[in-house]
């Protein structure tokens, strides 16, 4: 029997992972992300917590800040790792 799939997420919520992902990957603070891709500092909050909806152009300076390509930010994020 096939083994069913959970569905993608949201993009937004694909999105909001995979910044803080990379973000974190490259020991980068929110601030100093918003720093580098010239938004306020609040603002990459607000996107890791699928507050806000980022433009595509919004979109492509995080990707540029964080050395990634666009699409890359849209990818369903790798299955979060269990802590223990």
């Amino acid at each position: 029997m096939a083994k069913k799939t959970d569905p993608a997420p949201p993009a937004r919520q694909r999105i909001a992972e995979n910044v803080r992902r990379f973000r974190l990957a490259r020991d980068l603070s929110q601030e100093k992300l918003a720093e580098l891709a010239d938004f306020h500092r609040t603002y990459v909050s607000q996107v890791e917590r699928c507050i806000t909806n980022i433009s595509i152009d919004g979109l492509e300076r995080l990707a540029g800040a964080l050395d990634v390509d666009v699409g890359t930010l849209l990818e369903v994020p790798p299955p979060k790792k269990e802590r223990r």
